[in-house]
């Protein structure tokens, strides 16, 4: 008796587990369409604000940069140097660099430009000096030569010998003039080309004095416009070690650079403009000329305001981004000017675009995308019906469309995609304007 009652408990306990493990699956297997366990919301009449939210960078249109100038000698140092925001009228100087060392070089050739024409001088007199011998050398050589002449028309009246000697002191005298004839050809290009190099010389340090003054007045370094400076990041100050996201200083007075390199800019501030790139499915809400409203994250609790410039017409996209959308490319004018605007700077863009009368919409979170084509899950008994709608425009958060009625419930995830078994309420099938 008392093993048949063991039994008998053994089988009452296995049956008990059976039923429980058929009504976990049953309840497993069963999809989630009782109320409650579907966020849902209804389709509603009235009027759809197509703003865009978007985030863009402050950029300049119009931008000028200033270099160290281009000179030799080494790294310049800066003693003057504008800061940043500072308004500057075209000629207003906004760097200037120590120009000791161009100065110093200044001096230097100078000095040997007086020495050039010192020694011109002595060359032009040395050269006049040599002339005046070698005319009186001449003058002397071709009397000889005359003298001679006349001894030898003497010779009829002379002895052989004698004859012979006045003909031998004719020759000796030609020779003579003839030798000293082309000396002075001789003196005369020597002392021009003395006279020729020392005005090279001269012409040489006159050169390099006039390029130490120009490399002098480089050293202030003017603004080409009107506009506001920026001062550049300091790349030397990582002693050429640089890579991206690297945090660097500003250049400053004390600093030294190298010639060319780029120490700031000076912007227009009147045609700075914000780059921005907005999804796809708002590219049909953006026109040109729309307003716009537009807060700095340095610059809390400002708001400036600005029209849509250009809207892009291409879509781009970036193979690392999850987005399965294209991005437009979208840049706003800025109608108001702030010396504290600086390019670079993060802005939240709020585009006020048109807005939509009277229209049926939904929550965008309730939009589908199945086979191609926008489709929405409207509650019909304890489940839910796929059915097409078609959109007129949509914004951030809604979405006007069509082939609904006002006060149609419509469900704000997916019920048909699968979802964690335990845990119904905080599922996770896919979101509205999902595909399966």
């Amino acid at each position: 008796m008392k093993r048949r009652r063991i039994v008998a408990w053994g089988a009452c306990v296995v049956t008990l587990v059976g039923c429980i493990t058929l009504v976990a699956v049953a309840r497993r297997a069963k999809l989630p369409a009782a109320d409650g366990e579907i966020p849902a919301s209804q389709v509603r009449r009235g009027d759809l604000d197509l703003k865009v939210v978007a985030t863009g960078e402050l950029r300049a249109n119009h931008s000028m940069t200033l270099t160290a100038p281009s000179v030799g000698g080494g790294a310049l140092q800066i003693t003057r140097l504008a800061h940043t925001g500072a308004v500057v009228k075209k000629g207003d100087i906004v760097i200037e660099f120590d120009p000791s060392e161009q100065r110093y070089k200044l001096e230097q050739n100078r000095s040997e430009l007086l020495q050039a024409e010192q020694e011109i001088t002595k060359a032009k007199a040395d050269a006049a000096v040599l002339a005046a011998q070698d005319k009186v050398a001449l003058l002397k050589a071709r009397f000889d030569v005359r003298r001679a002449a006349l001894d030898v028309q003497k010779n009829e009246l002379v002895s052989a010998i004698d004859g012979k000697k006045n003909q031998l002191a004719l020759e000796q005298a030609q020779r003579v003039l003839a030798e000293l004839e082309q000396d002075i050809k001789s003196h005369t290009a020597s002392g021009q080309a003395t006279i020729y190099l020392a005005q090279e010389k001269r012409n040489k340090a006159k050169l390099a004095m006039d390029q130490a003054q120009q490399n002098i007045d480089k050293m202030h370094v003017p603004a080409a416009m009107d506009g506001l400076v920026s001062i550049e990041k300091n790349r030397d100050a990582s002693g050429g070690f640089f890579f991206d996201g690297m945090s660097l200083p500003d250049y400053r007075e004390g600093d030294q650079v190298q010639p060319g390199s780029g120490i700031a800019q000076v912007i227009d501030s009147r045609e700075m403009e914000i780059i921005s790139k907005i999804n796809e499915h708002d590219r049909s809400n953006l026109k040109t000329g729309q307003s716009a409203e537009v807060r700095f994250d340095a610059l809390p609790g400002h708001v400036f305001h600005g029209t849509v410039k250009t809207v892009g017409g291409m879509s781009t996209r970036q193979f690392w981004e999850a987005d399965l959308g294209g991005k437009f490319d979208v840049s706003i004018q800025l109608s108001n000017e702030d010396s504290r605007l600086r390019p670079g700077l993060t802005a939240q863009i709020v585009i006020l675009g048109d807005e939509k009368k009277n229209v049926l919409y939904v929550p965008r979170q309730a939009l589908f995308l199945k086979d191609g084509k926008r489709v929405v899950y409207v509650k019909k008994g304890n489940g839910f019906e796929q059915r097409e709608v078609t959109i007129q425009s949509e914004g951030e958060s809604r979405a006007a469309i069509e082939g609904l009625n006002a006060g149609t419930e419509v469900a704000l995830i997916d019920p048909t995609a699968p979802r964690k078994a335990g845990n119904s309420g905080a599922a996770s099938p896919s979101i509205g304007g999902g595909t399966p």
